[in-house]
């Protein structure tokens, strides 16, 4: 399995693929390259959503794409979280057979098919 990324990995990633240094970045958007280096060596935690956004503006991250997804998901996977449009579905009611799954319990046929159904009904 590969190593896990992380937000501030993914940060830097986004920034470096604009060919642009720390201090660039940062100059350009008027930020502190302190904090940004913090961030991007995951010394901090992401900053809220709106900061995020703001962010995700500066890295030309397209809204609803998979890179937008996986910069917003990180960012709260950081804080030991859940993304809220999960919560606001439901979800939170059906992760104990997801993690069951993931930790490697078997779940029956019933509670699998019970589960994507689920998912494709409300994700």
């Amino acid at each position: 399995m590969g190593e896990k990324r992380t937000f501030g990995q993914v940060f830097k990633e986004k920034r470096m693929a604009l060919g642009m240094t720390l201090r660039e970045f940062c100059e350009k958007h008027e930020l502190d390259p302190g904090n940004i280096s913090k961030l991007e060596r995951d010394r901090v935690k992401p900053p809220k959503e709106e900061k995020l956004k703001e962010y995700a503006k500066y890295l030309e991250l397209e809204k609803g794409s998979d890179a937008w997804y996986e910069f917003f998901d990180l960012a709260v996977a950081a804080t030991g979280q859940l993304p809220k449009e999960l919560l606001e579905k439901d979800l939170v009611e059906k992760l104990p057979i997801l993690l069951r799954t993931l930790r490697g319990n078997k779940l029956t046929e019933e509670q699998m098919e019970d589960f994507i159904k689920y998912l494709k009904e409300n994700i």
